[in-house]
């Protein structure tokens, strides 16, 4: 079997677990908008939260995840004291944060609060999500280990049963529950202490009730912690691990800080609906994400276990050339049925924010590239790097949004996530050039990128997002793209 089958391989089974998971997680934005208010504690407050949730989860894993791979991989250091460093890291860190945080929910609310939502409803929110963060954390090691020992179908099992719960105990708090009482069945009287009057809680105790049954799922990984740690290691890993996190962080602040201040910078009046409107229309930008997010459960080992190999640079650049075409045709294809696509946003005043689709998507383009290129720097031990182009992206993205959100609201967002994350990839694949270089097949990448672009604009703007046309646009896309790639793909797929 060819090295690039593998990958592919490899590559579909952790992105078919992402893409089940992700998708029924997306099904549940319909019952959101449909059931919360757009303010008044309701879906902004929601999105607005979990935008927090984001950023902090990536502190709580302190870059750990990466680090993981990385030493794994050092002949040099016991793989048992790899896991003992990094779950130990994790362990300490998390314990600081819940400390800090628990106690003092009452003033972090009112530094936090916003809109029309009371501040005992954040404080609230706030004990929640950090319970939630701190199961969360304890899970990112032991994930890890499934990947690095190639078990796919336990690491996709897990992350199903997360979503699956995730899901059920939504529908029971929020549609079994309240068709059950409004009904008036035999039993209803002892159901209604249940009911909060603050319907997003009950999202917060689906989360929590997910993430607990989570942690003793992976039991079985944990029990095999030892509580030892080799100081020298540990003080090693932490010098590798810290750039990541800075660079994590870049993502995440793109990704979400633009709704934490959108929340902010808008008068109370909006802020909680221009919120709720632009995180619903972004939830249809999620589908690239998630292809973004399966190739990297499946790269990451990968580039990190292959590293050693004479033919890494060329295998590395092989790869990159179908994923650039792969994500190009997904962009090129949500964008066509955005007019579908929308259904599942099922309130019309909030149809109004689909214009930040395409950029948002293009922003996912840039943003899956970069995750690509950023194995130059995590393989030849310069995470710094990634620390100085995190640093740009995000910088790039707080002082932009604080320009121009005032006057153009969350379309101001959009494009500025788009631009952070082409910047990024730029700067990744200049210094990555220069100090660790990698033979792309950098016209070829970008005549796809182009085009896949040219084709958004005219589907989306010029002929209005009509779904004949656009998909008319897609096929010949693929059509095209499958004429010139038939003979790599053949020696791939039918010869090795």
């Amino acid at each position: 079997m060819s090295t690039a089958k593998k990958f592919a391989g490899q590559t579909a089974i952790y992105g078919l677990s992402t893409i089940v998971s992700r998708t029924l997680t997306f099904f549940l934005t319909p019952l959101y908008v449909r059931v919360l208010p757009m303010a008044m504690g309701g879906y902004g407050v929601f999105t607005y939260m979990f935008s927090y949730a984001s950023v902090l989860n990536a502190i709580l894993s302190f870059g750990m995840e990466t680090t993981y791979f990385r030493y794994l991989n050092k002949e040099e250091i016991n793989k048992q004291q790899v896991y003992n460093n990094t779950f130990g890291a994790i362990i300490i860190i998390s314990t600081v944060f819940l400390l800090l945080t628990m106690p003092f929910s009452n003033t972090v609310a009112s530094i936090i609060q916003f809109g029309k939502t009371s501040e005992a409803d954040f404080a609230r929110f706030i004990r929640y999500l950090v319970a939630i963060l701190v199961l969360d954390a304890w899970c990112v090691i032991p994930f890890a280990k499934l990947r690095a020992e190639g078990r796919p179908g336990r690491f996709g099992g897990i992350k199903l049963a997360n979503v699956m719960v995730f899901v059920g105990v939504n529908l029971l708090l929020l549609v079994v529950l309240p068709f059950w009482i409004s009904h008036q069945y035999s039993g209803w009287e002892s159901l209604q202490g249940l009911v909060l009057r603050n319907k997003v809680e009950y999202i917060f105790i689906s989360n929590l009730t997910a993430s607990a049954v989570t942690l003793l799922l992976l039991l079985p990984e944990i029990k095999n912690v030892r509580p030892n740690i080799d100081k020298a290691v540990f003080k090693d890993m932490l010098v590798y691990s810290w750039p990541v996190l800075v660079a994590n962080l870049s993502f995440i602040v793109n990704e979400n800080f633009d709704k934490l201040l959108l929340g902010n910078l808008l008068p109370n009046d909006i802020s909680e609906s221009e919120v709720a409107i632009y995180g619903g229309c972004a939830k249809i930008a999620i589908f690239l994400s998630i292809f973004v997010q399966a190739f990297r459960l499946g790269a990451e080992p990968f580039f990190f276990s292959h590293a050693k190999n004479k033919n890494a640079g060329q295998t590395y650049a092989r790869i990159m050339d179908y994923f650039v075409i792969a994500i190009c045709m997904i962009f090129v294809g949500l964008t066509a049925n955005i007019e579908i696509l929308k259904y599942f946003i099922p309130k019309q005043r909030y149809w109004v924010g689909l214009p930040v689709i395409p950029p948002l998507l293009f922003g996912y383009v840039s943003l899956g590239i970069y995750m690509n290129l950023s194995v130059w720097y995590k393989l030849s031990d310069q995470t710094k790097y990634g620390l100085y182009i995190s640093g740009v992206g995000a910088i790039f993205t707080i002082v932009l949004n604080y320009i121009f959100i005032p006057k153009y609201s969350y379309m101001a967002s959009a494009w500025i996530s788009f631009s952070a994350y082409t910047v990024m990839m730029l700067l990744s694949y200049f210094w990555g050039q220069k100090n660790y270089p990698i033979p792309y097949n950098i016209k070829k990448s970008l005549a796809y990128i182009l085009s896949a672009a040219f084709l958004v604009y005219i589907s989306f703007y010029v002929f209005n997002r009509n779904i004949f046309i656009g998909n008319g646009l897609l096929i010949a896309f693929a059509s095209v793209a499958l004429y010139f790639e038939w003979k790599s793909l053949k020696s791939i797929f039918i010869k090795s």
